[in-house]
């Protein structure tokens, strides 16, 4: 059975961009694996760092439960997401632990450091996954195998700048939206802080929103996740897109 990793930065990360197109996988066959770099520890007004990491950790243990796949513990925390090489060996531990065939992570350009730096991390880890002379943490063997990496749509669908971003595939999510709804509802603690620092108004309405929007763009599907496939070199021996083989009519190409 294959292996796709979702690698993002924060708890609720995943629920919001690669849910969807997660459960569609499994559903496929395919064998699901979450992993966000952060604990999440600055998300709460109210608790400490320490039992807000607690909180956050219990609750995305039971996203990744509900969307069936292997949950994997963090080990960064918020703002603390650097592009160094003490994380690129622990997130290349997690690849070579997984081996997946697609890793699904951040946008090259996003609305924070810590998802721009989980992608350049992701993207780094990925590409020493064969290095036998780069060690990881913990230590697992090189391992040769292609993998394709998709990057999903920035929060907002822009870049900083507010530049549009346009995706090369759109996944229908629309069959399992409410599934994605419900992973994303595990984040109790995170509405109300949501709601207050980033003035979303309502948590679960705004992931909605996005999707449908994306969905808009896709010209056919009501909800939709977009993505961008990175360039296969150092990656895969040939140009492959795995995703859109798997899912057959449930991924289109961009016009």
């Amino acid at each position: 059975m294959p292996a796709i990793l979702a690698l993002a930065a924060h708890p609720d990360d995943i629920e919001f961009y690669f849910a969807g197109t997660l459960l569609q996988l499994g559903v496929a066959g395919w064998d699901l694996h979450y992993c966000n770099l952060s604990s999440g520890n600055l998300g709460s007004a109210t608790l400490s760092a320490q039992e807000t990491r607690r909180i956050r950790s219990a609750e995305s243990k039971e996203a990744a439960a509900l969307l069936g796949a292997t949950w994997h513990e963090p080990f960064c925390d918020d703002l603390e997401i650097l592009y160094d090489v003490a994380t690129l060996r622990r997130a290349a531990g997690v690849i070579r632990l997984v081996q997946p065939r697609i890793l699904l992570t951040h946008s090259p350009q996003d609305y924070m450091e810590d998802h721009t730096n989980t992608c350049r991390i992701a993207v780094t880890a990925a590409f020493a996954r064969g290095m036998p002379n780069f060690w990881t943490e913990p230590g697992h063997p090189h391992v040769e195998h292609d993998v394709a990496v998709y990057h999903a749509m920035p929060h907002g669908l822009v870049t900083p700048m507010r530049e549009p971003i346009q995706p090369d595939l759109f996944v229908d999510t629309t069959s399992v939206q409410a599934q994605k709804r419900a992973a994303l509802a595990c984040h109790r603690s995170q509405k109300e802080w949501l709601d207050a620092s980033q003035g979303m108004d309502s948590y679960l309405a705004t992931m909605d929103e996005l999707s449908r929007e994306v969905g808009r763009r896709s010209g056919c599907f009501e909800h939709a996740e977009g993505w961008r496939r990175r360039l296969h070199l150092g990656f895969s021996s040939t140009e492959k897109d795995p995703l859109a083989e798997a899912l057959g009519s449930l991924a289109i190409a961009a016009k």
